[in-house]
């Protein structure tokens, strides 16, 4: 049975759109009927998804954005009130991960890049949503943390750091305007089948199934069905939830 999620006409900013869970959740999200605002570094992408969607009959605007400069962040949400008039809702999608190494050994520009664009880029990201929101009423918002806003592993002491900041920035939030009619959540995706995957694995989408329960990794469409209901009114008695979209990996 195909849900309704009841986006239809809904203004949705998506950042890191142009890859991976955001664009999947872009393009889902443009056939819910929502009007899909995109945020990614690369204009071309950028570019080329919004064509996609308007092919396919969806509505998008986009614009090139680096979450780790607030001016853009602001611009971000600007171009959504420009074009529709409001905000509703935003997945805060944008993340990086660098080399895996012991804490000792990781360059210095590894913390700033993860931390600038994982954590400080979402902060920023959800202070302009939120001021937006809340001219208008309320919406929602979903952040994209990570199983390791939850769990730790070897060589990425500063990944974690950020992923479980997200996380923890999520539940205040939620704590902050729980009474102002704007929900904030989390997906937390475990290993899921996208570009910056392939590089880690060289392609190989076995290289993790021991260590999933399900003996599989996840798929981009899977992220973006958590991420819909998030934003919907049918998870409207949720709020700062961490929702593991990850094989049964956090159960463990």
């Amino acid at each position: 049975m195909h849900l309704n999620y009841q986006l239809q006409d809904k203004v949705i900013i998506v950042t890191g759109g142009g890859s991976g869970m955001g664009r999947d959740a872009s393009l889902a999200l443009a056939r819910a009927g929502a009007r899909v605002v995109i945020g990614n570094r690369s204009a071309r992408v950028g570019a080329d998804l919004v064509e996609e969607i308007v092919a396919a009959g969806g509505q998008a605007q986009f614009r090139v954005t680096d979450v780790t400069r607030p001016a853009d962040c602001e611009a971000l949400v600007a171009l959504a009130i420009e074009k529709y008039g409001r905000l509703d809702a935003a997945f805060n999608n944008a993340g990086l991960q660098r080399e895996f190494n012991d804490l000792h050994e990781t360059p210095l520009e590894d913390f700033s890049d993860v931390i600038d664009i994982n954590l400080k880029g979402m902060l920023y990201m959800m202070k302009y949503e939120i001021a937006a929101m809340l001219k208008t009423g309320g919406g929602a918002i979903v952040n994209n943390a990570s199983i390791f806003g939850l769990k730790a592993m070897p060589k990425t002491a500063y990944y974690i750091a950020a992923k479980h900041g997200i996380v923890g920035a999520t539940r205040a939030a939620a704590l902050d305007y729980a009474t102002r009619n704007i929900r904030v959540n989390a997906i937390c995706p475990g290993p899921i089948k996208t570009p910056s995957f392939d590089r880690v694995t060289g392609g190989d989408d076995h290289m993790y199934d021991d260590g999933v329960p399900m003996h599989r990794i996840g798929q981009t469409r899977e992220i973006s069905a958590a991420v819909l209901w998030l934003l919907s009114e049918h998870s409207s008695y949720v709020t700062g939830a961490t929702l593991s979209v990850d094989g049964g990996m956090s159960a463990e």
